[in-house]
């Protein structure tokens, strides 16, 4: 089997504002990539660019694909960790638009093989429920937003805080009485705190029943992570710590953290985050599968993946609820409230529907 091209789509998503501490998204700057091969067999691949997190932008994304295409031409799709070794060759970074290129490939193999991803990777299904994600907004309206959801059947809410401290701090206190005390909150500072803000919010929540606070402090503090993991009842998970196994390594060994937030957007997709599991694996470090703005077709990956890893438990798969006003995709993983299955078909069983498709920027190469 041989690739013959790739189709590069610009796959802007509008969306509701998102907010949180490092700035606000105003479209899911995506971009959707199908591999054709010699065979009729294509797979399909999406990503969405962060710029304040990952550091890369739909632009570059879109750049950087047409590049990897390139490159990509004439090779066997089948052989994922060359494929990937022939675009780490050429790019050291460049994680985000990497994933898709991932996805695509893992998506050709699994529809190869006639199996569905989750069987591909060797897992079977289980009850998988996302967490509600709700951005940084007054402490009334964020209140409120949360009581919606505790009203619509969520039994999971992730806070986003990182901004003033004490503002912070009376986010948290009143969703907490608005919700009551029978819904499980999250934390997600976003590298907003410095290491004394962190020490000092995390000790003022302590007593509200938080399951855990993810990336309190820039990457650059990671050498404070251990001394805030000692010193916080509250417990950490690494987010924009982790990137990649060898991130994953560091962090475990130097009790830096209680979890790790795997994504596509950080490992560049799902064969470094099959690395990251097995060193989590290894030393019993429980993981999140989390994503950024995608649509359903690299949430329906993500699910796939996290059903081939037992050491996931911690599922952050709201994306697509996170205020998107189209829903762009055909097939892919359904909801059942807050409860997420995957279909049967071969491959990641989803794809972009046409008459979205027929309205994006389109290269061929």
């Amino acid at each position: 089997m041989k690739i013959t091209h790739t189709e590069i789509y610009r796959f802007s998503i509008p969306i509701e504002p998102f907010v949180i501490a490092t700035g606000t998204m105003h479209f899911a700057q995506n971009v959707l990539i199908r591999i054709y091969t010699d065979t009729g067999i294509y797979g399909v691949g999406e990503c969405s660019a962060f710029p304040m997190i990952v550091g890369e932008s739909q632009e570059t994304c879109l750049a950087m694909a047409k590049d990897f295409a390139t490159i990509l031409q004439h090779r066997d799709p089948l052989d994922i960790p060359e494929r990937m070794n022939d675009l780490l060759g050429y790019a050291a970074h460049n994680s985000t638009i990497k994933s898709a290129f991932d996805m695509a490939l893992f998506d050709i193999s699994a529809k190869h093989a006639g199996l569905p991803l989750y069987k591909f990777l060797g897992g079977q299904k289980r009850t998988v429920e996302t967490d509600m994600t709700i951005g940084i907004g007054s402490p009334e309206n964020m209140a409120a937003l949360a009581l919606k959801y505790k009203n619509m059947g969520c039994r999971i809410i992730k806070i986003k805080l990182g901004k003033e401290i004490h503002s912070d701090i009376e986010r948290v206190k009143q969703i907490r009485a608005a919700i009551g005390g029978d819904i499980i909150l999250r934390l997600d500072a976003n590298q907003g705190w410095s290491f004394d803000d962190a020490l000092f919010v995390l000790g003022e929540l302590a007593a509200y029943n938080i399951q855990f606070c993810e990336q309190p402090m820039r990457t650059w503090y990671d050498d404070y992570l251990p001394e805030l993991q000692l010193n916080s009842t509250i417990k950490i998970m690494a987010d924009e710590s982790c990137y990649n196994h060898h991130d994953a390594r560091k962090l475990i060994n130097s009790k830096s953290c209680e979890y790790l937030n795997i994504k596509f957007s950080k490992s560049g997709g799902i064969l470094e985050a099959q690395k990251i599991h097995e060193i989590a694996l290894q030393t019993g470090t429980k993981c999140m599968i989390g994503g950024m703005l995608e649509s359903r077709i690299a949430v329906s990956a993500n699910l796939h993946f996290a059903l081939s890893c037992p050491n996931i438990i911690f599922f952050d798969l709201d994306t697509c609820l996170l205020g998107h006003l189209v829903d762009p995709v055909i097939g892919g993983p359904t909801y059942n409230g807050y409860f997420l299955d995957v279909p049967d078909t071969p491959g990641i069983g989803a794809d972009a529907d046409p008459l979205f498709l027929a309205k994006c920027d389109k290269w061929v190469v």
